[in-house]
């Protein structure tokens, strides 16, 4: 069993963290009120979490201004899309081991 879940990463245990890269592999990039919203998270939990994710290289952080108002985007990177695709597949290895 442990050869089952040995290739799962840490890093992605979280809902909130699946949830964020889920919406991230799916769009080239993310602004922080529409992932806020899509996850339905606060913004200190979503903050928390995206952080950690930047901090392991996993996202890529943009901060812009649009017009006046400041603009907070985030894009996987490509660590992190070859990571996330070995913990889904490994994920899909421990659900159903015989395929």
């Amino acid at each position: 069993m442990k050869d089952l879940i040995s290739g799962l990463n840490k890093v992605f245990d979280s809902r909130v963290r699946l949830g964020i890269m889920s919406v991230l592999m799916v769009n080239d990039a993310v602004d922080f009120n529409t992932m806020k919203e899509l996850l339905d998270v606060t913004d200190g939990n979503l903050a928390s979490h995206l952080k950690a994710l930047e901090k392991e290289g996993i996202v890529e952080v943009k901060k812009q201004f649009i017009g006046r108002k400041p603009n907070t985007s985030y894009k996987v990177t490509q660590l992190g899309e070859k990571l996330f695709k070995a913990h889904i597949d490994a994920l899909e290895r421990l659900i159903n081991p015989l395929s």
